[in-house]
């Protein structure tokens, strides 16, 4: 029963600690307009940009506003938005190139600023 409990206990203490490895360090959070306009945009635009440990984006459909969450030392805001607009993406301050935004699925081709 004893020996029983101690594996209980070690197996918590090392499940509570798996992802720590995932953080970001030297965090830096900035928010960015990019357009899209689904669900399938969502997906798209933060998987062009994740990258475990140093970069991660959450984009809202609704509002087409994304928090970039990054670690300053390893990349920027300019890098992250750079990788979204290769995905086809525009954003408020980088634009897809027009071929990028063309190979996007029907539903996600917004209307572009000229």
């Amino acid at each position: 029963m004893k020996s029983l409990l101690k594996i209980m206990v070690a197996i918590t203490l090392l499940l509570s600690n798996v992802d720590l490895s995932a953080q970001i360090k030297n965090t830096k959070a900035e928010t960015v307009k990019i357009y899209g306009n689904c669900g399938m945009c969502k997906k798209a635009i933060e998987k062009s940009a994740n990258i475990k440990g140093i970069a991660t984006v959450d984009w809202n459909k609704d509002t087409k506003m994304a928090i970039l969450t990054y670690d300053s030392t390893k990349t920027n805001q300019s890098e992250i938005l750079k990788k979204i607009a290769l995905a086809g993406y525009d954003s408020e301050k980088i634009k897809a190139k027009k071929e990028d935004y063309d190979n996007l699925p029907g539903c996600c081709q917004y209307d572009r600023e000229k």
